[in-house]
Formats: structure tokens, sequence, C-alpha cells
């Protein structure tokens, strides 16, 4: 497949699976899944024909790896930055000391009064190492680079999850636990 095919394929699915599946008419259960047939004719239903092959090349390849198939491979979810509402099962664990997180310049005064908020989401999203949170802030211009102290947090009473796809998901980072650059 094509670059493109694969990256436009990937935003619809994302939108499908993470934000809107009203948009071709399905639901997910409670664990975000949904059945891949019904997906894939729900999809095409609605003017958006995805073969599977295509599919399955989409997950294989995302680098980000937004999605996931069950183990049967009959079932499709998004492994995490869910807008609706689900429950990934994902349970605690103990993060890395320092984790991180890729913004923009723009919203540094609101993170710098509130820290970081999940917003639409389920989870704040923090990365372990500094090029994949260059990757995410680069997305809405020249990324800035925030350091988390996520042990700090941990022995302060905050819960850490790790989604399949490798990224750290929090409640809130409050401010006093962030380490923003120099100005």
């Amino acid at each position: 497949m094509d670059e493109i095919t694969l990256k436009r394929t990937s935003k619809f699915l994302s939108l499908v699976l993470r934000h809107k599946p009203e948009t071709v008419d399905i639901q997910l259960d409670e664990a975000g899944w949904v059945d891949v047939a019904e997906l894939l004719a729900q999809c095409s239903a609605h003017g958006k024909s995805i073969p599977r092959e295509l599919l399955d090349e989409v997950v294989a390849t995302n680098s980000k790896k937004r999605f996931a198939f069950s183990e049967d491979g009959l079932r499709i979810r998004a492994n995490q930055g869910h807008s609706v509402d689900v429950s990934l099962g994902y349970e605690a664990q103990t993060p890395p000391q320092l984790l991180f997180h890729g913004t923009v310049g723009g919203v540094l005064d609101a993170i710098r009064e509130g820290g970081l908020n999940k917003m639409e989401r389920h989870h704040v999203h923090l990365s372990a190492d500094r090029g994949t949170a260059a990757n995410v802030g680069q997305r809405r211009g020249k990324p800035v680079i925030l350091l988390v102290r996520a042990a700090d947090m941990v022995a302060a009473g905050h819960e850490f999850f790790l989604s399949t796809n490798g990224v750290w998901l929090t409640e809130s980072v409050p401010p006093e636990y962030i380490h923003f650059p120099a100005d």
C-alpha cells in the first residue's frame, strides 16, 4: 500500500475507533472493541471502503501502534486516546522516574498555571523518551519538551498506566511535577 493511503486510513480509523464511532454507525463495547467484519461493512456502507488487507497493514505498520486486534483477530480497538467512554482495562504500573510530554510554546502559560490535563481524552499522554515527545509536540508547531517527575507523582499517590503501544497515561499532571525548559 502507498503511504498516503495508509495515513488516511489510519486517521479515519482514529476518528471512528477513538472519537466518533457514529460516523459509520457502529458501537464500541465497554472496552472499546468492535467486530472487524461489522466495522468494514459499516465503513463500506458509508462510502469508505477499507479492504481487510489494508486494515491489517494499517494495524501492523502504524508507527504509533494506535490499533490492536483481539487475539483471535475478529475484533479491533484503538489502544488509547479515546474521547468516547471506554474502559481499556489497563492496570496501574510504576513508570520510569521521568517521563516526557511534547507540546508547543503557545500553551506553556496555561500548563504552568493548571498543569497537564486530559481535556476531552481519558488520560494525559506521556512518553518514556524525549524523541517520541518531540514527535508528538511537532504536530502543532515547534515542539517544547516538558519533563514530568513521575516517580514523585507516584510517591504522592498518582496512578500511571502503560498502554499496549508504550504510551504512559495518567489522570493529570499538576504543575509542581513539571520541569519547564528555560525561557
